[in-house]
């Protein structure tokens, strides 16, 4: 039985419907009043429920019950509940998760971290690391999959980033390579990983196919939509300011991630393909559907 902890979020979804597809046995970790569309789409996949939430360690220990791998994919970054923070989810509610699987002896933990690129201090790359430490300390197999920026998320309006609109947000000079990667290659690495003997103690940099820079992308979206688009570049100089005086965790994060993506994040995929082999998507197919065009 595989339990998945995130199960109705942006990765987690992908996981679960991978896994399910293969016929694997998945047990969905799902929180009272979680989103019911998503709850529906899950169960339709096959898998079973059980009812539980990061921050209530007791029902992580009921979840954890008869599984022999876990996966989590849960963050409070991007999808929040009720008293849903850095800190009580990605990183209390994931210690206690480590901590629950470890005490019900199950084999293998796979965690989805980010970069080992993205090293400038923010309360999530705090949580992510003391995370991967707690992970590797819990006498379980563990797998640690660290992937670049999700294209579906930072190259959307959701961060600005809006071609199709006319304008996008770059940080930096927007010159720094960076391996932007589809969460839809992560959820399938992920998923590979399972009962994959290359995978087991190993921290995995996974990034897209090649590394390119956010000007780059831009020029691909004005070759693709036929005209220019309007960059607002966000100088690295404020990022840092916002890094140095954001109080609430949430903002100071971003304004980390969005530092680091700044500085480039190009990762070598080489050795993660080797150890599970999938086919990575280019930017230039995501490029394509945004613009409408035929992949």
């Amino acid at each position: 039985m595989i339990l998945v902890a995130g199960s109705t979020g942006f990765v987690g979804q992908r996981v679960v419907r991978r896994l399910a597809g293969q016929g694997r046995r998945v047990r969905a970790l799902v929180r009272p009043g979680a989103d019911a569309g998503k709850v529906d789409a899950i169960r339709a996949e096959g898998v079973t429920f059980v009812e539980g939430d990061l921050k209530d360690p007791p029902s992580l220990r009921v979840a954890c019950d008869g599984v022999s791998t876990v996966i989590s994919t849960a963050s409070a970054t991007i999808s929040r509940g009720a008293g849903d923070t850095i800190d009580t989810v990605d990183r209390d509610g994931q210690l206690a998760l480590v901590d629950a699987a470890r005490d019900a002896k199950v084999r293998h933990f796979i965690y989805l971290s980010f970069s080992g690129n993205m090293d400038v201090p923010s309360p999530l790359h705090d949580a992510k690391r003391a995370v991967e430490r707690r992970v590797k300390e819990g006498r379980m197999t563990y797998t640690i999959v660290r992937p670049s920026i999700f294209m579906e998320v930072w190259l959307s309006p959701h961060a600005g980033f809006d071609p199709v609109g006319g304008s996008v947000r770059i940080f930096g000079t927007g010159d720094a390579p960076i391996s932007v990667i589809s969460a839809a290659d992560v959820a399938e690495y992920v998923a590979a990983c399972v009962e994959n003997p290359m995978v087991h103690n190993q921290t995995i940099e996974l990034g897209g196919p090649r590394a390119v820079s956010l000007n780059d992308v831009v020029d691909m979206f004005e070759r693709a939509l036929g005209r220019s688009v309007q960059r607002n570049y966000v100088p690295a100089a404020a990022l840092e300011q916002q890094v140095a005086t954001a109080a609430e965790p949430l903002q100071k994060t971003l304004a980390a991630l969005a530092l680091g993506v700044s500085r480039g994040d190009a990762i070598d995929s080489g050795p993660a393909l080797v150890k599970a082999r999938i086919t990575l998507t280019p930017v230039s197919d995501y490029v394509k559907r945004v613009a409408g065009l035929q992949v």
